[in-house]
């Protein structure tokens, strides 16, 4: 929208609009005449003041609203109240002291004889207030009044001596600006919405300059500090000097003006910090910040210094204009300075203040509008007009010693700003349009050439950029930009979209985020797509380069080979954060150089764990302990470093090593870190000075993972009577109690059995000395056995105290004795300290027997019993366990008459018949109870028939054949094809029903897939997770197990496997089974063929025959049906998971995950023994016109020839 206004000074003007079309409409009129006119920032509202000092408002159709007096007595809705609080002169006047209150108030003066005495209106940026300036009639000074959208006054301002006619706004709405002349200064003034001043800053002028060369000054505000920034010299030619100046109102920081040429002038402004881009430890990490002709300088490497002060201000003639320092190593510290007079000075930095070096002028005819830019290299490179308008001119400057040696080249194309890299010394230059161009100054014929990566392509920032800086990723040479817009760049690719300032420093890349994050990310350990992926991720729980910041963090600057990023926050303070990534990165350097106290003292200050000097790279810091202990050289670090080490590996865990970095060997298998370090530390010390190191010495044995405490207190006896000037024992045993609990200390001091280290310890204790000399001095009574051995029994160390009590005396104390060997159950132990064929080692063996016939250990306590001579309770023992061997062995040996003997041989047949030992049983009533019927009739009982035929015909008893093995072996035979027909049918009822419930799954994966269509993209995971619908119950009571012991989680697992149709399980229930009964029927192999060798013996042909086919037609059903129950790649397709309804897809996904390890036997197929042999050849199958011969061989082995 075009707003175009009318100001008319006659005293009967009609007001007109004049539109896009050549007439003109008349929409009212004003007999006093219009003095000023202004918009609402909306255009909803327009503003006319009248010759007769009123305010007229109107809408946007020029129909009134209000017309109210400029001038009113009343100070307006804001008017101020008094409490009654006192008067003026008692009241605190601040810095002002109390001759404010004394000071008479001055009369106002009135406006400049050159004030052309109209009104000023001005509105906030939200449209709801809008303030006038105009003289007052009474005083003819000018007030300012401020106004709300209704036309209700709202304050007005105090009165001002020499106020002017200039009057803005601030945007924010926090301040009205206006100008003050003062007798001896020109001041901007700035006043709050109630009227009352708020603050204010002088103009500098100098006469002979505002003659020779009128300059528009820009100013900004920072930390309440006014800066001039830049001073725009428009040349000695009057035409060209500005008579209108105006900020964009869409654009921030974009300026226009117009010239009394009538040429039209924008100015696109961008915020850079300039910083020294030093890259080692000689430079300084300086700013600096231009404040007129004062550049004010801080070296962040010696001091932080909150602006607007500065560690050393320069002082120049003119203002300057732009700062940049030198891009050269160990001469990053000097800088130069433009003003506005096109002269650039180069300082060399001292130590305690700065000097001149050299000093260049441009020539006369290089004066331009366009502001200046340069570098500072060997060279001073400046950029000016070209001979077009659209084309610049490069300045190199030589500076010599009687004169300035000058180059031009021209640059196709409006160069804005211009970067160096202090590493490689390449020079880029952007062009208005985003190109990038590169310079070849070093050249004997310096040129301009494109940017091109290392395949030849052109490269091209896609939109200009307001900071630029050089860098190497991956090993390749990019340049970064950041826009205005937030958006980083590398070259033509595109970092993040969120970015609000960013640093290149050594080999990092700092930014920092509008999400209130400061990235810092290895450059040559990513590429541009790793550094893209890097700042679009929000980081990990251990992620170093990510850190939380304050909002609106900007980085000013990082120190070069050190961990400090200096922050300035929105309100303009100063914050020094020691990133995270840059911490680690300079300790793994110093720790790669064996720079330990370095790393120590900053470990300690940023409180970084101090497990990181070992675990960064164990084999080298074991070898260098003796430089790590002279170096630190302190035993309050060394003790610190002790104290805070743990067996956690923090290079894995809360420091993750970089990708680059190979992973350094870790402690031998079986040796634990803490006592690694610990041992090899106190080693050192020991063989340096252990007089000196005593201390860490004591902490050294007392922070292993078993506190070495006894020793340490060994020690400390030993240092009583030192040498002067050494540790005393009162001391080192002072510091043990920092470490250790003094009761601990006590029992350990107590177990050393020297009673002057123990009463020194009672008396640094909380004990009562009525309750411990008592006891000391009872121990002091006994005898020095029986005292060891009552003072291990104190401190529950029982294995000591027995070997003690062994030794007083075996047959005075060995009750006592075995009095503790059945409380603690010592018995192996105390065989040991006793001989072998005394009665102390017999009661203890008898004792030890008792002990395992508890535990259900009656066999070993058989042999030790037998073994002390024992055999009455020994064969008691071995008969109650069924060891019927060693029983008979001890009968033998007592010697047990025949008919006790063969009375024992049957009580231990039956207890083995009752485990199904049938043989063994048979044995015992053959040999021992001599009775052939019952052997006999137990191994027939047991199926083994061999064995019973070799009995019958040993004790020809062929009547037992007729009366008890072939009923025996018919009875056999039926039991078998019963239970084969059974399992069969059961498998086939199973295999069909596993069948229904595949189909139905797959059916149910279908329909869900057809809800989301076929592109969606969780269709593999549905496939996975949705094998099983079921109903909440069942979710309900699988998610309560998960906190269960894995005894009870088994039990669930089984609970689970519910062959109820429709239950969660059933499909994996179902395969479950199917696999039980495989197994169960192959385990049958070598009882069918037994039972078929004794029925063809005794011509059982036809039983044998049927129980053949019934056992083959089972295994082959059986194997034929394996590929079927478990197909190929089941437990990656089919696998079943529960998918209850309140979790989510990928909660589901882990359950999934978890399924596939807990189901393996489940998910994998029987094995069967096709090895085993099982067929008889003699027994033939008739089937259709073929007779199928089986032979002996491996099963399934299958001749066939034309049958009869």
């Amino acid at each position: 929208t075009t707003r175009r206004t009318l100001d008319c000074s006659s005293l009967r003007t009609p007001f007109q609009l004049c539109g896009s079309v050549p007439q003109l409409e008349c929409v009212g009129s004003v007999d006093s005449g219009l003095t000023s006119m202004s918009w609402s920032p909306d255009e909803e509202l327009v503003l006319l003041t009248t010759g007769q000092e009123t305010i007229i408002m109107m809408t946007k159709d020029f129909e009134p609203i209000t017309e109210v007096g400029v001038h009113q007595d009343d100070f307006g809705e804001g008017k101020f109240i008094t409490v009654g609080w006192g008067r003026k002169e008692t009241q605190f006047h601040g810095s002002e002291g109390k001759q404010a209150a004394q000071r008479k108030i001055q009369e106002v003066r009135p406006a400049a004889p050159w004030d052309d005495r109209r009104p000023r209106v001005t509105w906030r940026g939200d449209g709801q207030l809008f303030a006038v300036s105009a003289v007052c009639p009474q005083t003819g000074a000018r007030k300012v009044r401020v106004w709300n959208r209704e036309g209700v006054l709202q304050a007005t301002s105090e009165p001002i001596s020499g106020l002017e006619q200039a009057l803005c706004w601030k945007p924010s709405g926090s301040l009205i600006a206006s100008t003050q002349r003062h007798p001896n200064k020109h001041s901007v003034v700035f006043l709050e919405k109630n009227g009352l001043l708020h603050g204010d800053f002088t103009l500098p002028f100098n006469k002979d300059q505002a003659k020779a060369r009128p300059d528009k000054p820009l100013w900004t505000v920072g930390n309440y500090h006014w800066y001039l920034k830049q001073s725009l010299n428009f040349g000695r030619d009057p035409q060209k000097a500005p008579v209108c100046v105006c900020w964009d109102a869409e654009s921030p920081l974009r300026l226009h003006m117009v010239t009394r040429t009538w040429t039209s002038i924008t100015y696109d402004w961008g915020w850079t910090t300039e910083r020294s881009p030093g890259l080692d430890d000689t430079d300084d990490a300086s700013v600096a910040v231009i404040d007129g002709s004062k550049i004010l300088v801080t070296t962040f490497r010696q001091r932080v210094v909150p602006p607007p002060m500065c560690s050393f201000e320069l002082q120049l003639k003119s203002p300057v204009n732009q700062v940049t320092f030198l891009c050269r190593p160990h001469g990053t510290n000097q800088l130069a300075a433009l003003t506005a007079d096109g002269q650039i000075s180069v300082y060399s930095q001292g130590w305690v203040c700065s000097k001149i070096k050299w000093l260049l002028s441009f020539p006369a005819e290089c004066e331009d509008i366009r502001p200046r830019t340069f570098i500072l290299i060997d060279c001073t490179i400046n950029m000016g007009s070209g001979l077009l308008p659209t084309s610049s001119t490069l300045l190199m400057l030589h500076p010599a010693e009687d004169a300035s040696d000058t180059s031009e080249i021209e640059v196709d194309g409006v160069v804005v700003s211009m970067v160096q890299c202090c590493a490689t010394g390449t020079v880029a230059l952007q062009l208005g349009d985003g190109q990038i161009r590169r310079l070849l100054w070093d050249c004997p014929e310096p040129s301009v050439e494109k940017w091109c990566d290392s395949s030849g392509c052109r490269i091209n920032f896609p939109v200009p950029c307001v900071q630029m800086a050089l860098c190497s990723i991956s090993g390749e040479e990019h340049l970064l930009g950041l826009t205005d817009r937030s958006h980083l760049y590398a070259g033509d690719a595109e970092l993040a979209s969120n970015v609000s300032s960013f640093a290149v420093c050594n080999d990092f890349l700092l930014v920092t985020t509008h999400s209130h994050a400061c990235r810092c990310l290895h450059l040559s350990s990513l590429s541009v797509k790793g550094l893209q992926v890097a700042l679009a991720s929000d980081g990990g729980q251990n992620d170093e380069s990510l850190r939380r910041v304050e909002r609106g963090s900007r980085i000013v600057t990082v120190v070069p080979q050190d961990t400090r990023v200096i922050l300035q926050m929105p309100r303009g303070n100063l914050e020094t954060v020691h990133h995270r990534a840059l911490v680690l990165a300079q300790l793994r350097q110093w720790l790669d150089s064996l720079r330990f106290r370095e790393t120590f003292e900053c470990m300690r200050k940023l409180r970084i764990n101090l497990n990181l000097i070992y675990d960064h790279n164990p084999k080298v810091f074991l070898e260098n302990v003796k430089t790590f202990v002279t170096q630190l050289d302190s035993i309050n670090y060394i003790n610190l470093f002790l104290t805070e080490l743990k067996e956690e590996d923090t290079a894995s865990t809360m420091y993750p090593r970089p990708e680059s970095s190979c992973v350094q060997s870790q402690p031998a298998p079986g040796q634990k870190k803490v006592d690694v370090v610990c041992d090899s530390l106190r080693s050192a010390m020991e063989s340096m000075d252990p007089n000196k190191f005593c201390l860490s010495i004591l902490t050294a044995h007392v922070k292993k993972t078993v506190p070495e405490l006894e020793v340490a207190l060994q020690k400390v006896r030993k240092l009583r009577g030192g040498s002067p000037g050494a540790v005393t024992a009162e001391e080192a045993l002072k510091y043990l109690l920092f470490l250790v609990n003094v009761n601990d200390l006590y029992e350990h001091s107590l177990g050393t059995y020297d009673f002057e280290l123990v009463l020194m310890v009672a008396e640094k204790s909380q004990k009562d000395p009525k309750e411990y000399i008592p006891f000391l001095n009872m121990l002091k009574s006994l005898e020095p056995n029986y005292q060891r051995y009552t003072i291990d029994k104190h401190l529950k160390r029982y294995r000591k105290a027995l070997h003690h009590l062994s030794k007083c005396g075996q047959s005075e104390h060995f009750p006592e004795a075995l009095k503790l060997v059945k409380e603690q159950k010592l018995y192996s132990e105390a065989l040991r300290l006793y001989t072998a064929n005394g009665a102390q080692y017999k009661a203890l063996s008898c004792a030890y027997a008792e002990h395992l016939v508890e535990q259900q250990q009656a066999e070993q306590a058989g042999l030790l019993l037998w073994r002390c001579g024992e055999t009455i309770r020994a064969l008691q023992a071995f008969a109650s366990s069924s060891s019927w061997r060693n029983a008979i062995c001890v009968a033998q040996q007592i010697p047990l008459p025949p008919d006790q003997l063969a009375l024992l041989a049957r009580d231990l047949a039956e207890k083995l018949t009752e485990q199904r030992r049938y043989s063994e049983a048979a044995l015992l009533l053959d040999q021992y109870a001599k009775d052939c019927e019952e052997a006999i009739v137990a191994l027939v009982t047991g199926a083994v028939w061999d064995e019973a035929l070799r009995l019958i015909y040993m004790h020809n008893r062929q009547d037992i054949t007729e009366t008890n093995l072939k009923p025996a072996l018919t009875e056999g035979k039926n039991h078998s094809v019963v239970f084969l027909e059974a399992q069969v049918a059961t498998f086939t009822r199973h295999r069909a029903r596993l069948a229904v419930v595949r189909e139905q799954k797959q059916k149910a994966r279908l329909d869900m897939l057809d809800e989301d269509g076929p592109d969606c993209p969780d269709a593999e995971l549905y496939s996975e997770a949705s094998s099983v619908m079921t109903s909440s119950k069942y979710s309900q009571s699988n998610s309560r197990i998960s906190s269960r012991s894995s005894k009870n989680r088994r039990k669930a697992e089984r609970k689970k496997l519910s062959l109820k149709e429709g239950s969660p399980m059933e499909d994996r229930a179902l395969m479950h089974a199917l696999g039980e009964i495989i197994t169960t029927v192959d385990k049958m192999r070598e009882e069918v063929h037994n039972l078929l060798k004794a029925l063809v013996l005794f011509q059982f042909d036809k039983q044998a025959e049927k129980l053949q086919v019934v056992y083959e037609e089972a295994l082959q059903m059986m194997e034929s049906a394996v590929p079927e129950v478990w197909p190929e790649g089941l437990p990656n397709n089919q696998a079943p998971v529960t998918v209850t309804p309140h979790l989510s897809l990928l909660q589901s996904f882990f359950c999934l995950c978890q399924h596939f390890l807990a189901d393996a036997e489940v998910l994998t197929p029987p094995k069967m023994r096709n090895g085993v042999n099982l067929y008889l050849y003699f027994l033939t199958v008739k089937s259709n016109n073929y007779v199928i011969k089986l032979l002996l061989m491996s099963p399934y082995q299958i001749c066939s020839f034309s049958g009869i």
